[in-house]
């Protein structure tokens, strides 16, 4: 067993740097250090009896400050487009600069660190602060006159030179220029610097810290049917096998009402809060309805409840390797304390009891479990599981991701533990047992103390009238599912068998997707599905999904047979 000390810790608290938005008072001090540091220090401007130095762009830029216990530490000047000129046209015109200055040009100015704090990092600082505000305000492109004593620090950071040389009482700038795309690409190189900086201050203004992306799932055949949806029907030619959409169409109920009444269901407003499909998924799974909160995908009911629950001061435990979103929520989104608790390659991936009930010892406010996991395929069974949640501290969360878990079997879920629970909450997406990860259909299940301050913040009509109507005709249809679900595992264990005649070690699961382990001898993850998608067949690299994974982990959605058949043989001519 490992010791609970392998738990990988996340982000921890250092001395505070404040990163703002200068108010009036912040602008007049800013005002006096500019006169300090430009007209007494360096002589670019002459010394005025106010003490102070400012002008017509401050009527509408905008500065962010770097304070350290209220005191000033430094501050840099963003120039929005729009207002008729920028600081450098005070020595050249627009028409005279050897670069296109549009709409979505910023000019960043004034980068003024106080003597007390120039060997520190708050240079850094203030630049990454004033990227990332072009960036969130939609600038394509910046614009700058660096001094020439500090012309290194501003061509470390991407930008670059003009040539054109300005001089300003006893001081000589050059003009410089960078796309944000040049400047953010460029970032890579201060990636250590950046998390030592994110670490240590509080982020006060109003774009993120990091630039918001999307957590990657895959989906990458939509390149081929374009997501214009040009060309539809391309999805025949291609094999969609790098997401876990089930391969089985939806009950027969669910299509006959979807066709019968589409035009209708298309036109008209669903109920307001998905009473129905409360219902009937209470009625199934022998819960309250109070105990059912619907939403639209477990990607909206992650977003929502995570959001509200967590903030950058919260720790959280995370199995690694685990599903993406979640990461991606927790830690680029709220900026979390994330705990990850390693699943080995070793030992197939299998969750410890004992690691896991060591970690909870930690009192995270939020432990998350995906069960059965993904991308490993790994379930642990309900009664066992059900025994370690309940030594959990009754002050943590837990959070049981099921989307999987129907997979399993009729009685594998936990929620009827989560629904007489006070801390535990079960996620159940509707999308990949039921077919219906077009119609985003999913819901939370646990006690209504738990899930009342969450259905406050829902949004009515939540769940679309197509949704909804497919979810409940779906749940009509248990027999139905069940024979799929028994197809499935045959399915994926021939499958499975298939790919070790690879020589490929194959992760023992219990869902509709196998991972697996490529030989050393063989093409690399990113080689096999670069050439299987010159063949139509697209499966996921699964080493981009954790740093658990190397780079020879795929992962592969379960078919049926005469598809997994076709992606048999164009592995076999790749492998």
């Amino acid at each position: 067993m490992k010791p609970a000390s392998e738990i990988r810790r996340g982000r921890t608290a250092g001395n505070r740097l404040a990163l703002t938005v200068a108010d009036a008072a912040d602008r007049e001090e800013i005002y006096r250090m500019r006169h300090d540091v430009y007209a007494r220090e360096i002589g670019q401007h002459a010394q005025n009896i106010a003490g102070r130095l400012t002008d017509a762009l401050d009527e509408f830029n905008h500065y962010l400050c770097v304070k350290e216990d209220a005191r000033l530490l430094g501050f840099i000047s963003v120039t929005p487009p729009g207002h008729g000129g920028y600081s450098v046209n005070k020595y050249i015109a627009t028409g005279d600069l050897p670069l296109t200055i549009d709409s979505r040009t910023h000019e960043l100015r004034i980068l003024t660190v106080t003597s007390s704090a120039r060997g520190r990092e708050v240079a850094a600082l203030l630049m990454y602060a004033a990227l990332r505000w072009v960036e969130a305000h939609g600038g394509d492109r910046i614009i700058a006159i660096g001094r020439q004593e500090v012309l290194r620090m501003y061509l470390k950071t991407g930008m670059r030179g003009t040539g054109i040389m300005i001089r300003s009482g006893a001081v000589t700038f050059e003009v410089l220029h960078a796309s944000v795309s040049e400047l953010r690409k460029n970032l890579r190189r201060f990636a250590k610097m950046l998390e030592r900086l994110e670490q240590a201050t509080d982020w006060n203004i109003a774009a993120t810290w990091g630039k918001p992306t999307g957590c990657f799932h895959g989906g990458s055949f939509f390149e081929t049917v374009g997501t214009r949806f040009e060309a539809l029907g391309k999805h025949r030619e291609i094999i969609n096998a790098d997401v876990l959409d089930a391969w089985f169409p939806p009950a027969p109920r669910v299509i006959a009402a979807l066709q019968e009444e589409l035009p209708w269901l298309l036109a008209t407003s669903p109920p307001t809060d998905a009473g129905g499909l409360t219902e009937i998924i209470a009625e199934r799974r022998g819960v309250e309805p109070a105990s059912i909160l619907p939403g639209a995908g477990s990607s909206d009911l992650i977003f929502l409840a995570l959001r509200s629950w967590l903030s950058r001061r919260s720790r959280v435990l995370l199995l690694d390797p685990t599903y993406g979103e979640y990461a991606h929520v927790l830690e680029k989104i709220i900026g979390c304390h994330v705990d990850r608790l390693p699943l080995h390659p070793s030992e197939g991936f299998v969750l410890d009891p004992d690691r896991l009930r060591a970690a909870m010892a930690h009192r995270h406010d939020l432990i998350i479990l995906v069960n059965p996991n993904s991308p490993t395929g790994r379930h642990v069974p309900r009664r066992e599981l059900e025994v370690m949640l309940r030594l959990a501290p009754t002050e943590t969360r837990i959070w049981v991701d099921e989307t999987y878990v129907d997979y399993v079997g009729a009685d594998a879920s936990l929620e009827s533990f989560a629904a007489g629970s006070r801390n535990t909450i079960v996620c159940k997406s509707m999308s990949k047992v039921y077919a219906l990860s077009g119609a985003r259909v999913a819901y939370l299940c646990g006690s209504p103390l738990q899930l009342e301050g969450l259905r406050a913040l829902t949004p009515p009509w939540a769940v679309s009238l197509l949704g909804q109507v497919a979810a409940v005709r779906a749940l009509e249809e248990p027999g139905y599912y069940q024979d799929r679900y028994a197809e499935t595992h045959r399915y994926r264990e021939e499958l499975s068998n298939a790919l070790s005649a690879f020589d490929w070690r194959v992760i023992p699961g219990t869902a509709n997707f196998v991972l697996c382990q490529l030989p050393v001898d063989g093409p690399t993850a990113s080689e096999l599905v670069s050439g299987c998608r010159r063949q139509g067949l697209f499966i996921r690299d699964a080493s981009t999904m954790s740093a658990a994974l190397s780079e020879r982990w795929v992962r592969i959605a379960v078919k049926d047979r005469s598809t997994n058949d076709r992606m048999r043989g164009i592995l076999s001519s790749l492998a």
